[in-house]
């Protein structure tokens, strides 16, 4: 079964369940979805989101990307806005920019090891987020989410191959978004980007994974045992609290 989703408004969500981790265990269904933008969603978007299953909506977006919602949010649907950035902080964020290192995995260590309370933050919401499924979202799904992504596949115990996999799919499934915001495919951009200097996304979010104690980084900013337990059990088939 094919984790992407087809909900109107977005061009890059997909389902995590069905990844594997190293122990032969799979994410389950439903449990988690990455997203783009889902202020987009059209009325039917919204339906389908409903439909998969999704109680909770985590947004990642800093308060000047949020808009107005296409079409009705269903009641049902618990909104958390979680910025991940932690943009006011210039110090950090000044050189990415001018560095053209913003949309691409260069800058993640970084956000890791000065901001962490920022993603534990993140993963403590998914893993005490109320039954159901839980969507979380950026702008184009990559990166913010990407990162997140990044993190809760690791503190599930998916390999880093399948995490680096996950991730590279959105560069497919966002090049019809930026041929409709009449902008160049931003993955080629990067990828040339990246190579210039000798690295790729997948050769970085493989050092950050091998390099960095994702567990203990987290749970030194908040992460707790009891969020971990409670991230494992909403994740994994055959696991529960």
């Amino acid at each position: 079964m094919s984790r992407d989703l087809d909900w109107d408004g977005c061009f890059n969500v997909r389902d995590l369940g069905g990844i594997e981790t190293v122990d032969g265990a799979s994410i389950r269904r439903g449990a988690a979805v990455r997203a783009d933008s889902l202020h987009k969603l059209s009325a039917a978007g919204w339906g389908a989101l409903a439909q998969h299953g999704v109680r909770t909506v985590i947004d990642l977006r800093n308060d000047f990307e949020r808009r107005p919602d296409v079409a009705p949010r269903p009641d049902d649907v618990t909104t958390l806005h979680l910025p991940l950035d932690g943009f006011d902080d210039r110090d950090f964020w000044d050189p990415i920019v001018a560095g053209r290192q913003f949309g691409t995995p260069i800058y993640y260590r970084g956000h890791l090891e000065r901001m962490p309370e920022r993603s534990a933050a993140v993963l403590s919401a998914l893993a005490r987020a109320r039954p159901g499924g839980v969507a979380f979202h950026c702008v184009g799904g990559r990166d913010r989410s990407g990162q997140i992504t990044i993190l809760l596949l690791a503190l599930a115990g998916v390999g880093t191959d399948a995490i680096v996999a996950d991730y590279e799919l959105s560069d497919e499934r966002l090049k019809p978004m930026w041929r409709a915001n009449g902008g160049p495919d931003e993955a080629a951009v990067n990828d040339r980007f990246l190579a210039e200097r000798g690295t790729s996304a997948g050769a970085l979010i493989a050092s950050l994974l091998q390099s960095l104690d994702i567990a203990q980084t987290l749970g030194a900013a908040g992460l707790t045992d009891a969020d971990l337990r409670a991230l494992r059990a909403r994740l994994l088939e055959g696991q529960y609290l």
